[in-house]
C-alpha cells in the first residue's frame, strides 16, 4: 500500500538526525572542494581536489539516500518539501539556481579552447578528466566531456536515490533503471567509443527534432563522409527511420513515456536529479496556455528550418543559401543553448524540473501530438475512490492538475503527460492507473479494464 503524507504549511521541520547531518556534510565538503579544483593554479592539487570532490559528493549522496529512504517502509513521503528552503523557492533554491545557471553560461560562452588548449574558468576541471577521456575516446578532455561526465554522474547517483525511494513500485524501478542505462551506455560511453575508433560522435538515443541538426544537410553529408560507407549510412538511416517510423509506432503503443520517461537524457536528469523539485511546476491555466503557444511554435520553427535547409542545399532557391545557415545558428543558440540548458536545468529549483520539456522541447511537442490523437495510452481514474488529497497534482512535474480529472473520474489524455506514473504512485487510494488499450475505448475511464493494461508496471 502506498503511504503519502499530507502537506501542512504550518508544521515545524523535524529535527535533523546526526547521521543525516554527517552525510550531508560530506556532500557540502565535496561541493566546496570544487572551488580549489577550479581555481588552484597548481594542476596536481586541483586535480586531486576534483576527484576528492566527486568522491565525497557521490558517497555522501548515496549514503544519505540509503539512510533517508532505506530505513523507512516503502511508500511516497513528502518529506516537508514545501517547508524546506531548498525545495520551496527559498534562499537555498535561489542560490542553487544561480550556481547552475552560472555554470551553463560559463560552459556555453566562456569555455571555448584557445590555441594553448586552455578552457577558460573550467580549464582545471576539464584537464582533470584527461586520463578518463584518453581511456574512453583516445583524445584529451574538453568542456563537453566534462559536462557529459557531470550529467551522467548526476543521473546515476540520483538514479540510485530514485531506486531506493520508489523501490515499492516495479514501474519506477524499471523506468529509473532504463534512464540510467541509456544515459550511461548510449549518451556517454557509445559516443566516446565512436570517437576512439575515429568515427563521428553520434548519439543513438537522440534524434530529430530534438537533435535537430541530425537531419540537416551538412550533418547528413558529414556522417556519410566520416562515418564510412556502412556506419555513416546506418546513422542517417537510423535517424530518419526512428524519427518518422519508430517514434509514431512506439508512441501509438506506449504513449510518449517510452521516450520522455524511459530513454531521453533530458527526462533522465529531470526524473532523477530533478525529483525533489517536481512539486514546483505551475498548474495554472495561464501556464498551460503559454506552454501550448511556445512549444508548438518551437516545433513549427524546426520543421520549417529543416525544410528550408534542404531547399537551400539543393540549389533550387539560391537566395536561401545565405539565410538558412544564420537561421540554424540562431536556433541552436536560442533553443539548444539558452532554453534547453540555462533555463531548462538552471531553473530546476525555481520552476520545477520539466521546464524545457513543457515549454521548449520540439520532441515533446511531436510526441504529444501523437499521444493525444493517435496513442492507446491514457491514465484511467476512479472518481468514486478519490479523497481529493491533491497528492497526484502535487507530484505532477508537467503542470497537470490531475486531481480535477480524478474527482470527475475522467481519463487523463493530455499531450503534455510524460507517463512518469508519479500521480498513480502517490495516490493513497489507487485511483489512477497507467493503461494501454483499444483506442475506441480510451475515453471510457475507469470502466475499462483492458487485457493488455500495464497495471503490473504502475
Amino acid at each position: 500500500m502506498t503511504t503519502a503524507q499530507p502537506i501542512t504549511a504550518d508544521a515545524p521541520l523535524p529535527e535533523v538526525a546526526g547521521t543525516e547531518k554527517l552525510l550531508l556534510t560530506l556532500v557540502a565538503l565535496g561541493l566546496l572542494l570544487l572551488l580549489p579544483a577550479t581555481f588552484d593554479a597548481d594542476a596536481y592539487r586541483a586535480h586531486t581536489a576534483f576527484y576528492a570532490a566527486l568522491g565525497l559528493i557521490s558517497v555522501g549522496t548515496l549514503g544519505w539516500a540509503g539512510w533517508k529512504y532505506g530505513q523507512k517502509p516503502p511508500g511516497v513521503y513528502n518529506h516537508n518539501l514545501w517547508l524546506r528552503a531548498s525545495t520551496s523557492r527559498g534562499a537555498v533554491a535561489w542560490v542553487t539556481g544561480i550556481v547552475l545557471t552560472g555554470f551553463y553560461v560559463i560552459l556555453y560562452w566562456f569555455s571555448s579552447p584557445d590555441d594553448q588548449g586552455n578552457f577558460g574558468p573550467l580549464n582545471q576541471l576539464v584537464h582533470a578528466l584527461d586520463p578518463a577521456s584518453q581511456a574512453l575516446r583516445h583524445k584529451p578532455s574538453d568542456q563537453w566531456f566534462l559536462y557529459g561526465t557531470f550529467y551522467t554522474l548526476a543521473i546515476l547517483v540520483m538514479g540510485v536515490r530514485g531506486l531506493l525511494k520508489y523501490r515499492h513500485s516495479p514501474y519506477h524501478l524499471i523506468r529509473t533503471g532504463s534512464l540510467m542505462f541509456f544515459q550511461l551506455g548510449f549518451a556517454f560511453l557509445l559516443p566516446g567509443l565512436l570517437l576512439a575508433f575515429q568515427r563521428p560522435e553520434f548519439y543513438f538515443s537522440y534524434f530529430w527534432p530534438l537533435k535537430q541538426d541530425y537531419l540537416f544537410p551538412d550533418t547528413v553529408g558529414y556522417l556519410l563522409k566520416d562515418g564510412g560507407p556502412a556506419l555513416g549510412v546506418f546513422m542517417v538511416f537510423w535517424t530518419a527511420v526512428i524519427s518518422f517510423v519508430g517514434v509514431p509506432v512506439l508512441t501509438y503503443f506506449f504513449g510518449k513515456r517510452w521516450y520522455c520517461s524511459w530513454v531521453c537524457g533530458c527526462g533522465g536528469l529531470a526524473e532523477t536529479a530533478g525529483d525533489p523539485y517536481r512539486q514546483l511546476s505551475d498548474k495554472s491555466r495561464t501556464a498551460w496556455k503559454w506552454e501550448v503557444r511556445i512549444i508548438y511554435t518551437v516545433l513549427v520553427i524546426i520543421v520549417l528550418l529543416t525544410a528550408l535547409l534542404w531547399v537551400g542545399a539543393s540549389g533550387a532557391v539560391p537566395a536561401l543559401q545565405g539565410i538558412t545557415q544564420p537561421l540554424s545558428k540562431a536556433y541552436g543558440f536560442a533553443i539548444g543553448s539558452v532554453f534547453s540548458g540555462i533555463i531548462g536545468v538552471g531553473f530546476y529549483p525555481l520552476m520545477g524540473a520539466r521546464v524545457w520539456c513543457r515549454f521548449g522541447c520540439p520532441m515533446a511537442a511531436y510526441l504529444g501530438l501523437l499521444q493525444k490523437h493517435f496513442s492507446r495510452f491514457r491514465i484511467t481514474t476512479n472518481g468514486a475512490q478519490c479523497i481529493s488529497c491533491g497528492n497526484c497534482s502535487n507530484v505532477c512535474e508537467m503542470g497537470i492538475d490531475v486531481k480535477q480529472y480524478a474527482q470527475r473520474g475522467e481519463p487523463i489524455i493530455r499531450a503534455s503527460c510524460v507517463g512518469c506514473g508519479m500521480c498513480s504512485t502517490a495516490c493513497p487510494r489507487g485511483v489512477l492507473n497507467l493503461e494501454n488499450g483499444p483506442r475506441d475505448n480510451r475515453y471510457q475511464g475507469s470502466q475499462l479494464i483492458s487485457a493488455d493494461s500495464l497495471r503490473i508496471l504502475s
